[in-house]
C-alpha cells in the first residue's frame, strides 16, 4: 500500500461509484459464494445485504432467485445506484451499527468486504449484531481481505483509506466467537478488472448461526 490518510467509507465509495462494480463484480469467487448461500436458503428468504454497494452482484443475484433483500450501505451514491439497478430490492443509506433491526428477522445476511474500514472491536460487534438479527440456524456469507493489519493507511482505487483486518485463522475465529459455525472457507487471489485496483487475497466464509 502507498501512504495516505484514510477517509470515511462513505466518502470513499461515494467517489468510486460504478467504478467499484466494474473492478469487482465479475469475481468468480464472489459468485461462487453466492451460489453456496443460495443452496442453503429456504424459498422466498429474507436477506440482509450489509455494504450493498451498487447492488451487483449480491442483491441482484438474490432477487433473481426469488428472495427478499434489504441492502444497507453508508454511501448515498451507492444506495442511489443500487436502487436504480436492482429495483426489486429495498436499499437504505445507514450504518448497520445504528440501524434498528428486529432480532431473528432475517434468514441470511451477506457481508462482503464491508468490515475493512472498521476497528477490530467494531468488526466483532457487527458480527455479533448479525448473529442477533438472524433467525436460529440462519446463514451468514462473509468475505474479507485476510491481512493481519490494524489501522494501516493506503490507497484503494486512488482513494486514501485506512484498513484494519485479520489473518485467515483469526478472522474465522472471530466469526465463530460471534456465535457461528463455519460451514465452508474458500481463499483466492483476485485480480480486479481495472488497472486502478491491484490484485488482493480474498477469503469467503459460509457460516450458520448456532
Amino acid at each position: 500500500m502507498s501512504a495516505g490518510r484514510g477517509r470515511t467509507a462513505a466518502a470513499v465509495f461515494d467517489a468510486l461509484g460504478t467504478d467499484y462494480e466494474a473492478a469487482f463484480a465479475a469475481s468468480a469467487a464472489h459468485r461462487a459464494s453466492l451460489e453456496r448461500l443460495l443452496g442453503v436458503l429456504p424459498p422466498h428468504a429474507r436477506v440482509l445485504d450489509v455494504g450493498s454497494g451498487t447492488g451487483r452482484p449480491t442483491a441482484q443475484t438474490l432477487v433473481d432467485a426469488g428472495h427478499e433483500v434489504l441492502g444497507v450501505d453508508v454511501s448515498p451514491v451507492m444506495v442511489d445506484i443500487a436502487a436504480r439497478q436492482v429495483p426489486g430490492a429495498e436499499f437504505r443509506c445507514a450504518d448497520i451499527r445504528t440501524l434498528p433491526l428486529e432480532d431473528g428477522s432475517f434468514d441470511a445476511v451477506c457481508l462482503y468486504f464491508a468490515l475493512l474500514q472498521m476497528s477490530r472491536e467494531d468488526q466483532g460487534e457487527v458480527l455479533r449484531l448479525i448473529a442477533r438479527v438472524l433467525r436460529p440456524g440462519g446463514h451468514l456469507a462473509v468475505a474479507t481481505v485476510p491481512f493481519d493489519v490494524e489501522g494501516v493507511s493506503g490507497t484503494f482505487m486512488g482513494q486514501p483509506v485506512e484498513v484494519t483486518s485479520f489473518g485467515e485463522d483469526a478472522f474465522t475465529a472471530l466469526v465463530e466467537d460471534a456465535g457461528f459455525t463455519v460451514l465452508s472457507r474458500e481463499s483466492t487471489m483476485f485480480v480486479p478488472a481495472v488497472p486502478a485496483a491491484v490484485p488482493e487475497p480474498q477469503m469467503f466464509l459460509l457460516a450458520r448461526r448456532r
